[in-house]
């Protein structure tokens, strides 16, 4: 039992937010957008539901990674846990509060009215080399790293977020799952089936996102799981035993259709050449090989002009700049006085889907 002290700090925590809305529902959790009474900050509560059939504890595993990372990651480019509380007498609840980040990277690519130059997908990279380059310090890989899971703030930082995958990498003996990271984004090594991995499928996931900046579109979008292998080895050509000598011992490796290699430089001909070599060190087969966040940050890449946009000047998606403007104190979704529910916008809807999507609540 708590102790009484205890329910009271708990108390005090819960009765600092107030609840605007929910904006979505999962098997585990549902997503609010709140408001602190005593700042008037928004903030996103993630509601996690205890005792549910399937989890391990009475939670679900990938809340508890989330909630575990979260505690001990602080850095300016990772998403910011500010409070945590339960509720809830008969069916109890574990609630995050998380910092309200209402737009990411993935709106910011596909926003056409959006011009990128080169001083911003440096600025962007930037950011999120350091994010990652902490986790890894930290020894943390996050194994999900896509345009989606990177959210940006009013001032135009990026943090990563969604640590649902997250997993310790202390033990360089541990055997892990190969089924991590969303599929254009995940490392050949995960696709061969290895289960003895580092921080390099982070890095590979980098390098993924880093050429989508410059394409503003995905660069390796394989349809299915088994033809993401055939898509990397066209776009890079099939690898050799000089390339990465451990491929053919993986458990998932046949004989690949042979591809030629390619120069990056004829598809991403507005890229510098330190560009080029910071994206194919991303992207080197062999993961012994392949850049160490550490490295990243002391690229020539980072190192030469032009000198990274400054966050709060970067491009970003005009609805998230309008979410910014000052508002009204909005009123909880509650049925009207005639007693019909209060019917949303499409865009809205649109935009809080967007939102509980970025929390992973399901």
């Amino acid at each position: 039992m708590a102790s009484t002290a205890t329910r009271q700090h708990n108390v005090a925590v819960r009765s600092k937010y107030d609840k605007i809305d929910k904006i979505g529902e999962g098997t585990f959790a549902a997503v609010f957008l709140a408001r602190n009474t005593q700042t008037g900050a928004k903030v996103a509560i993630k509601k996690i539901k205890t005792a549910a059939a399937g989890t391990r504890d009475g939670i679900d595993i990938t809340a508890m990674r989330e909630f575990k990372y979260l505690k001990e990651l602080h850095h300016p480019n990772v998403v910011a846990l500010l409070d945590v509380f339960s509720s809830g007498g008969a069916s109890p609840s574990i609630n995050l509060v998380l910092e309200y980040l209402n737009t990411d990277l993935e709106a910011t690519i596909k926003d056409r009215s959006l011009l990128f130059s080169a001083s911003d997908v440096k600025s962007w990279m930037q950011m999120l080399c350091r994010g990652i380059e902490y986790c890894h310090r930290n020894w943390c890989l996050h194994r999900d790293l896509k345009p989606n899971n990177l959210l940006i703030s009013p001032q135009g930082e990026l943090k990563i977020a969604d640590f649902g995958l997250a997993r310790g990498a202390g033990d360089p003996g541990a055997r892990m799952t190969s089924q991590v990271v969303t599929r254009w984004y995940r490392a050949p090594e995960l696709l061969l089936g290895s289960r003895a991995y580092s921080g390099g499928v982070d890095m590979w996931a980098i390098g993924c996102i880093f050429a989508e900046l410059l394409l503003r579109t995905p660069y390796l979008p394989g349809e299915s799981d088994s033809a993401q292998l055939t898509t990397i080895f066209r776009a890079l050509g099939t690898p050799t035993s000089a390339d990465w000598p451990q491929h053919q011992s993986l458990p998932g490796y046949h004989k690949f259709e042979q591809f030629p290699k390619q120069n990056l430089s004829l598809l991403f001909t507005a890229a510098s050449t330190e560009a080029i070599e910071f994206l194919g060190a991303c992207l080197r087969y062999d993961p012994l090989k392949r850049l160490r966040a550490t490295e990243a940050l002391q690229h020539a890449y980072f190192q030469t002009g032009p000198l990274p946009t400054l966050p709060v000047t970067l491009p970003r998606p005009a609805a998230s700049v309008e979410q910014d403007a000052p508002s009204a104190p909005a009123a909880p979704a509650k049925a009207t006085s005639n007693g019909a529910k209060r019917i949303l916008p499409a865009e809205e809807v649109e935009k809080r889907k967007r939102l509980a999507h970025r929390l992973a609540f399901s």
